[in-house]
């Protein structure tokens, strides 16, 4: 007997839906559309509860994400903070070992730049890009025209967005 109740219960949820006029309009008939209508109600509350579950966890990962973007670059960054920071703190030091100094941090600046994709824009030489390049100035030279020929501050690129374009002076198209 047990085991006509648990194939009855299992087939139960398996069965495809019991459109209303299969059912006869009898008490029995009422309360069976009634169950089966509050079984309905229960899996759509269930079923909307688990979607708004989902769209607040995304809603908090894209907000955590946002916040904690630049966690990985900030750590790298703490060990060239603290080389800057041991440089000002010698009391005795010579020009030379501040040079040395400066140039090992500089080291430690461009690894972590490398390792997060920031690459410099240093053009001398290369024509003109208004998306990569500001220009300051146009100047005579020997260069073909609308070339780089001196670069005031470099400009930075993060992959291949531009973080900062490049200062520099361009040569004037050459008069006829």
């Amino acid at each position: 007997m047990q085991d006509s109740q648990d194939n009855a219960a299992s087939t139960e949820h398996d069965a495809p839906p019991v459109a209303a006029e299969d059912i006869a309009v009898t008490p029995d008939g009422v309360v069976e559309l009634e169950r089966k209508l509050s079984d309905m109600q229960d899996a759509w509350l269930r079923a909307k509860a688990e979607t708004e579950n989902v769209r607040r966890r995304a809603q908090e990962d894209v907000a955590k994400a946002h916040k904690f973007a630049v966690e990985g670059f900030s750590t790298e960054l703490l060990a060239v903070r603290d080389s800057l920071e041991a440089a000002l703190a010698v009391q005795n030091a010579t020009t030379e070992t501040m040079r040395s100094g400066v140039e090992i941090t500089l080291r430690q600046l461009s690894g972590v730049f490398e390792k997060f994709a920031v690459r410099p824009i240093d053009p001398v030489g290369e024509k003109f890009d208004p998306h990569r390049h500001q220009a300051m100035n146009l100047v005579d030279a020997d260069a073909a025209p609308n070339t780089v020929v001196t670069v005031f501050q470099k400009g930075y690129l993060l992959h291949d967005r531009v973080l900062r374009p490049a200062l520099v002076t361009i040569s004037k198209p050459r008069d006829g």
